[in-house]
């Protein structure tokens, strides 16, 4: 039997060179990507968190979170955790029905509170962060080989102010972003077992951890659209993951009717039952799209270009359709979320233009050293065809992307005095870099509460005027407690009655609110600061003879409750005076 003579094979080692060349360009290229793009993320948050030398930004919450890890960890040293929470005594915070829903979260912050300076820990602790956060949805894009990355992370960084702004704050949120991003890598790669820690995870830091079950269920279902079947599994891990952190919790049970309080106050379609902070408020429409126009324009840009047609193709940009359209009504209804809207509303444009661009013919889609391969097998016609196809694709993105990157990057870092001022609401970086700038500064309330740990017995009740100065006066002053803090809920949902006559005190509607602080609040002394918000109050409470004004600098004043009534200051009998003479037109007449 003849033996069938097979033809040599022939390896073009100028091609494999060329291939390996290819590749390690590529590698290089993205290495040099991440890079580029980690830098100017850290650089942002750099310039932007060191824009002003207090704990960012406009709420003071960041004091309360650095003293507190300050205070878990001594009470660590001490063998004593977790450490009694003494300083709201009137609200839903006592010392016996205290919840730290933010716990995970004050322990991570632990090795910031060994700077010998608290505010700086906090100021790092915010840079890495938002840092990792904005990162984390970068790495995203660069693992599924999005195009043009560096371009993404221009818009990440351009998307909206208020998304920058609050990632400055030394606050839980960029971890839930985090927490989010690993969650949907996890999804995408149908590796669902481990859902379960980083649920559990995630509800031990912060109570956002209802964002992971909404991701969870909208995949759920994309799957079921797409599969025809019901993948059980990413669902039962989170919810075991969840339950697992709300249970295994040294605040258990109570953490679950604080989780409800929470929600049965702020989750409503009507007006609130008491104040809560502006973050639960809505935006009107025109801030709204000021403060979020990039993220608007990336949503509009997915809308345009989903193609639904190939369900299989269609699975991830789908999911940030649905994902990010739920955080963009969240965020019309509740400031709250301005933080998780735009970074994923500049995915769902990325993942959705990737599969827009990509080539309809299968031809296309090839490498161009494969490509080059097929050529000889190919009619002239046809190769010709494909070639021009992807010279017009590849040039056409080129040109886009590039534009869209410059027009991005002016926005996000040109000088305000070259901007026309409809544009001005759109300068992420640089509006938030004069907002951050433009914050209360690092001493504010330093000098009040120095004056009162020296004058003020340990232990006594201070009524202060506003529920949201409480962080500083925490982290200057932890050695008084005080009437309401960290939300004003938590004093309505102890005693609505107290909460609705502290209202009614600090706002300058309450007559005669002396006795009423030292009675029903069980305080003699009141601490206010000196905005106007509060001139109602402090003319009721020196007109009436039962305060005086023991300190007083630019920004705060201290006031005591006199065991009687007396008469007021002398400087209200002197407006009293002046208020007489212009009554009766007699001592100002020209």
């Amino acid at each position: 039997m003849e033996e069938i003579q097979q033809p040599p094979i022939t390896v073009d080692l100028d091609s494999t060179q060329r291939s390996r060349t290819k590749i390690e360009l590529k590698s290089v290229t993205r290495v040099a990507n991440i890079v580029v793009a980690a830098v100017a993320i850290v650089s942002t948050f750099c310039w932007l968190q060191f824009s002003t030398a207090s704990i960012c930004c406009g709420d003071f919450d960041g004091y309360y979170h650095i003293r507190w890890s300050h205070m878990l960890w001594e009470s660590m040293r001490a063998k004593h955790f977790p450490p009694v929470f003494k300083w709201l005594p009137l609200t839903t915070l006592n010392s016996h029905d205290y919840v730290d829903h933010h716990l995970l979260f004050h322990i991570i912050l632990i090795p910031f509170t060994w700077f010998h300076d608290l505010r700086m820990g906090a100021k790092v602790a915010a840079i890495v962060f938002a840092s990792l956060a904005v990162f984390s949805c970068y790495w995203l894009i660069v693992r599924y080989r999005i195009r043009y990355s560096l371009v993404w992370v221009i818009a990440l960084l351009a998307c909206s102010s208020p998304f920058l702004y609050r990632l400055n704050m030394t606050k839980a949120p960029p971890l839930a972003i985090i927490y989010l991003v690993i969650a949907i890598y996890l999804l995408f790669e149908k590796k669902f077992w481990p859902l379960l820690p980083l649920a559990f995870i995630f509800a031990l830091t912060y109570d956002m951890f209802v964002l992971l079950a909404l991701a969870v269920a909208i995949w759920t279902a994309i799957i079921g659209w797409t599969e025809q079947r019901f993948e059980w599994r990413p669902l039962a891990w989170v919810v075991l993951g969840c339950a697992l952190g709300l249970v295994v919790n040294p605040y258990f049970p109570r953490n679950i009717y604080l989780l409800y309080e929470h929600a049965r106050i702020k989750i409503t379609s009507g007006e609130f039952n008491t104040k809560v902070g502006q973050e639960w408020y809505p935006y009107d429409t025109y801030e709204f799209v000021g403060n979020c126009l990039v993220a608007l324009i990336a949503m509009l840009v997915g809308y345009v270009t989903f193609d639904p047609r190939d369900r299989e193709g269609s699975k991830r940009p789908l999911f940030f359709l649905i994902f990010s359209t739920a955080l963009m009504l969240m965020t019309m209804r509740w400031k709250r979320f301005a933080e998780y809207f735009p970074p994923f509303a500049i995915l769902f444009a990325a993942f959705t233009l990737q599969q827009f661009w990509t080539p309809r013919s299968i031809f296309s889609r090839l490498p161009d050293d494969v490509m080059s391969e097929l050529q000889p097998y190919m009619d002239r016609g046809e190769a010709e065809q494909v070639l021009t196809e992807r010279k017009r694709l590849k040039t056409w993105e080129l040109a886009t992307a590039c534009s869209v990157g410059l027009i991005l990057f002016a926005l996000t870092f040109a000088p305000w005095e070259f901007l026309s001022p409809k544009l001005k609401g759109v300068a992420s970086a640089r509006r938030t870099a004069k907002d951050i700038r433009e914050s209360d500064p690092r001493d504010y309330y330093a000098k009040g509460t120095a004056w009162m740990r020296a004058n003020i017995p340990a232990g006594e009740l201070v009524f202060n005027t506003d529920w949201d100065d409480f962080p500083r006066l925490f982290y200057y002053d932890p050695t008084h407690v005080y009437t309401s803090g960290l939300d004003p809920s938590y004093l309505f949902d102890k005693n609505p009655d107290l909460s609705r006559l502290y209202d009614r005190i600090t706002t300058g509607d309450q007559d005669d609110p002396g006795p009423l602080i030292r009675d029903r609040f069980g305080s003699r002394w009141v601490f206010s600061d000196n905005t106007k918000d509060h001139d109602g109050f402090f003319d009721k409470a020196l007109r009436s003879g039962w305060f005086d004004r023991v300190y007083e600098d630019e920004d705060c004043s201290v006031l005591h409750i006199r065991d009687e009534k007396g008469e007021p200051p002398p400087e209200m009998k002197n407006d009293d005076s002046a208020s007489g003479d212009d009554d009766n037109g007699q001592d100002n007449a020209p």
